[in-house]
């Protein structure tokens, strides 16, 4: 075994793929330092059968038709499902067309495929949960001692010192499912009382992932990394609500490029109409970069627990800062990160699978 493989942090991802998730599916195939082991899909921005095809759409768009794909819960553990087609589009993946993936999906549920994946490699597998936690909470409940047989835990979700993006006070990963995230962070709180060495999940919520944005310079730019001239790349730094982001020429006969601006383009004109920037927030692929690297961000350790009742506060993400509760921490909450790095990197590994493949086609 080489370096660069021993090197390589073995990652489960979680989705409910929309337009981040797809980006974040496109970092982890980009990465040297990650080793994808599955992919398990929940209903969440999308339902779970759309879900489940724009993952394996997009895994084959990577060329990673040997990731397997597990289906997931359709629903919340106790509530209806709500999805975000005005954030995500009709399909999930915004303007963006793929044809369906040749590659089947894995048998077996995705709780249960978590469970094995942590028994098999005990202490090596890191999951990342980019959706609802839905699968998590219901493979905690076939294998209780899952915080001590993964590696560790990353979760895109909450908003701890910043207002919601769904409600005043909450997140949409967390509105979507409660009773899940409540169930699974308690679950790492026990283990963590019961043995003090399990490592705290991080929390990667809109305090740190909405300093991520992702603007038309930088779909230039990774539109460059992929081999595409400067000049054909200028038009796609110059876009705005008024002159739109738009593949064409070079840039639509790449299919990497070509997904990557027709999916943004939903996504930009969402944020240009509800958060005043033409631009998007790129939560899910920071949890990713985050996880692989923790020097992306700055984090403070506190216990967590998720609002399950009615009412404004449902979902909330309430953090006892001040110890207040005398209850161990259970969650290292990521309370600042170096955006600028990540967006660089997104733009140059993104970019660097983008040219790979194009070159693999010629």
């Amino acid at each position: 075994m080489t370096d660069r493989v021993r090197d390589r942090k073995p990652l489960l991802l979680d989705v409910d793929t929309g337009i981040d998730d797809s980006l974040a599916l496109l970092y982890a195939a980009a990465s040297p330092d990650l080793e994808l082991v599955a992919v398990t899909t929940v209903a969440g921005n999308v339902p779970l059968v759309q879900v489940a095809a724009n993952t394996l759409a997009v895994l084959e768009l990577a060329g990673r038709r040997d990731v397997p794909v597990f289906l997931g819960a359709a629903a919340p553990l106790r509530k209806p499902l709500r999805t975000t087609e005005e954030t995500h589009g009709p399909f999930g993946i915004g303007h963006a067309t793929l044809p369906s993936g040749s590659t089947a999906l894995a048998g077996g549920p995705s709780a249960r495929a978590i469970v094995a994946a942590a028994r098999a490699r005990p202490g090596e597998v890191t999951l990342v949960t980019l959706g609802p936690m839905t699968n998590l909470a219901l493979a905690l409940e076939l294998e209780p001692d899952l915080p001590r047989l993964l590696r560790g835990w990353t979760f895109m979700g909450g908003a701890f010192r910043v207002p919601g993006n769904t409600t005043p006070t909450t997140e949409w990963n967390l509105f979507v499912d409660p009773d899940a995230a409540a169930a699974a962070l308690a679950a790492w709180g026990r283990a963590i009382d019961a043995d003090p060495s399990i490592p705290r999940p991080l929390g990667m919520g809109l305090d740190v992932t909405e300093r991520a944005r992702l603007l038309p310079g930088d779909v230039a730019r990774l539109a460059v990394a992929a081999g595409i001239s400067t000049a054909d790349a200028a038009e796609l730094a110059a876009a705005s609500p008024a002159s739109p982001l738009l593949a064409a020429g070079p840039v639509a006969g790449d299919p990497i490029l070509h997904f990557v601006v027709d999916a943004l383009r939903f996504y930009f004109e969402f944020h240009a109409a509800n958060d005043g920037f033409y631009g998007a927030f790129v939560h899910d692929p920071f949890a990713v970069a985050a996880t692989l690297d923790r020097g992306l961000v700055r984090v403070e350790r506190a216990f967590v627990e998720v609002e399950t009742g009615p009412g404004p506060a449902h979902g909330r993400t309430v953090a006892d800062w001040r110890g207040l509760t005398g209850r161990t921490p259970n969650v290292d909450i990521a309370v600042d990160g170096d955006a600028r790095a990540f967006i660089d990197r997104l733009v140059a590994r993104v970019g660097a699978l983008a040219s790979a493949r194009s070159r693999r086609r010629a």
